[in-house]
């Protein structure tokens, strides 16, 4: 892979704004373009990397989507995120050095590959990185804690509304629709990362459209009541 081609990576990525610090000088850029060491392809259904993998690097999306999953005892997949363009993956294996997840393209992706030590070595320069990669972990973290709050007190209708209104807020923030979406889960895997049956995600989703806060054609989702859906949320935290 010739440097050039490299070069293109950070500094000219149209999602650098999401996946990298803000505000840095001409100099750190050019240092953290040598943060990524290639770009990789992974085909839809296949793993980026897997539960027990010995960890060396963590891979920022450029496109598609993924899932991070278990497999729990009794053989099930347990569904603990979903990470889109622009998101960070990997992070499970800075701990022990391995990772404690699978990671599955949920559509056709591109991740660039950032090796681990490459970026403790810059962020010893580039202080800015440093402070960023803590940032992403805190967000990770209270993404944990928002999910654990989801699963210990919400009821069904409440926990899809938070999942909604949480997807289409990520992807605005990309650029997409502020009400539109395309599920590139399916309802089992929304049910598994919800803690919710399946038969439980379709009847939620079916009331929704009865009372006219989304509509839905098979993966399209279209949100028409976004204050209805934050109600429902935000009437939990009350309690």
């Amino acid at each position: 892979m010739n440097p050039q081609a490299i070069k293109v990576a950070c500094s000219n990525c149209n999602l650098r704004e999401l996946c990298m610090p803000m505000g840095l000088s001409e100099h750190d850029l050019n240092r953290l373009d040598d943060l990524v060491a290639v770009r990789r392809k992974v085909k839809r259904g296949t793993t980026l990397f897997t539960n027990g993998e010995k960890f060396t690097s963590l891979y920022a999306i450029r496109t598609g989507f993924f899932k991070t999953c278990l497999a729990t005892e009794d053989g099930r997949d347990q569904v603990t995120g979903f990470q889109m363009a622009g998101e960070i993956i990997g992070l499970d294996g800075i701990v022990n050095d391995q990772h404690t997840c699978d990671a599955v393209a949920l559509e056709d992706a591109e991740v660039c590959v950032m090796p681990f030590d490459r970026i403790e070595e810059i962020s010893r320069e580039v202080t800015a990185l440093q402070s960023h990669v803590h940032k992403i972990m805190s967000r990770e973290i209270v993404r944990e804690h928002g999910v654990m709050l989801l699963l210990g007190s919400m009821r069904a209708e409440e926990r899809l509304a938070a999942f909604l209104l949480n997807l289409v807020q990520r992807l605005h923030a990309r650029g997409f629709s502020q009400s539109e979406l395309v599920l590139r889960m399916t309802r089992e895997e929304i049910g598994s990362y919800l803690g919710l049956k399946l038969e439980t995600v379709s009847r939620t989703f079916s009331k929704f459209v009865e009372e006219g806060m989304v509509e839905v054609k098979q993966r399209h989702v279209r949100i028409v009541d976004t204050e209805g859906l934050q109600r429902l949320v935000n009437n939990n935290a009350c309690h």
